[in-house]
């Protein structure tokens, strides 16, 4: 690792702690003795997902981020508590060992994570990612997810 503040290319880690979306090591120049920080991400290279329509693109976080992020507007749940949500979802996707994974696949994975953290936000989910056409689609669900869990105060 390249040093910040005098080019050196010889560092030594210091310290190393495990973050939520990977590894941060904190390092020492072995010329200068000046300390900097660098991160450690998983990148996920290579993963596909394959539409509905059969075309392929490039997997995107920050996309899947952005669905659930709408699924929970205005419920009141931790920012981190989505973004974990999100990462959990990455990290099953990477264990199939798949390349291309089918879009239904993603939104099932989502689903269940969604069930386990907020009953509202997962019923909107549902609601865009198995394409409701009226209220009688919507009030199975809802019929389907009352029957199945005890729902704790709240969610009601």
């Amino acid at each position: 690792m390249k040093c910040p503040h005098c080019g050196n290319n010889d560092s030594r880690v210091v310290d190393s702690r495990d973050t939520t979306d990977g590894i941060r090591r904190r390092r020492e120049c072995e010329r200068c003795q000046g300390r900097f920080t660098t991160y450690e991400r998983l990148q996920v290279a290579g993963l596909y997902v394959i539409k509905k329509d059969s075309r392929q693109e490039e997997f995107n976080k920050e996309k899947l981020l952005a669905g659930v992020r709408k699924a929970c507007e205005k419920r009141p749940l931790a920012p981190s508590a989505v973004e974990k949500l999100a990462d959990d979802v990455e990290l099953e996707l990477i264990q199939t060992g798949k390349t291309a994974i089918p879009s239904s696949l993603i939104g099932d994975i989502v689903m269940v994570h969604l069930k386990k953290l907020d009953y509202i936000a997962y019923i909107r989910f549902a609601s865009v990612y198995r394409d409701f056409t009226d209220i009688t689609d919507l009030k199975h669900e809802v019929d389907t997810l009352l029957s199945v869990q005890s729902i704790p105060e709240g969610q009601l």
